[in-house]
């Protein structure tokens, strides 16, 4: 059975190493939807600081684009730069999985 290849999708997106990294609301988005996972990271709370608020509870989620439902690894941290780092580890290993 041939695999299908469909088109990206047009626009400008801002990139990291080369993947797709798209905020929609509270959530944001790591990864090309054709790999075989996907980095979620959501926004559960904020907080206030002299600046403003900080995202502050974040959800970090490998998943499935195929199938959201399947969670390949899940935890959380709080702040931004801490979710983030430990997200793209947890990606980085489940992409190198066979």
């Amino acid at each position: 059975m041939a695999e299908e290849k469909r088109e990206k999708v047009s626009g400008k997106y801002l990139e990291y190493k080369g993947k797709p990294l798209v905020r929609e609301g509270n959530t944001i988005c790591y990864g090309d939807m054709e790999d075989k996972c996907i980095l979620l990271l959501e926004i559960m709370s904020y907080k206030k600081t002299e600046n403003g608020e900080m995202p502050d509870k974040i959800l970090i989620q490998v998943v499935d684009p195929k199938d959201p439902n399947k969670i390949l690894r899940q935890g959380s941290k709080e702040g931004l730069y801490e979710a983030t780092n430990l997200g793209l580890v947890w990606y980085e290993h489940e992409m190198k999985k066979q």
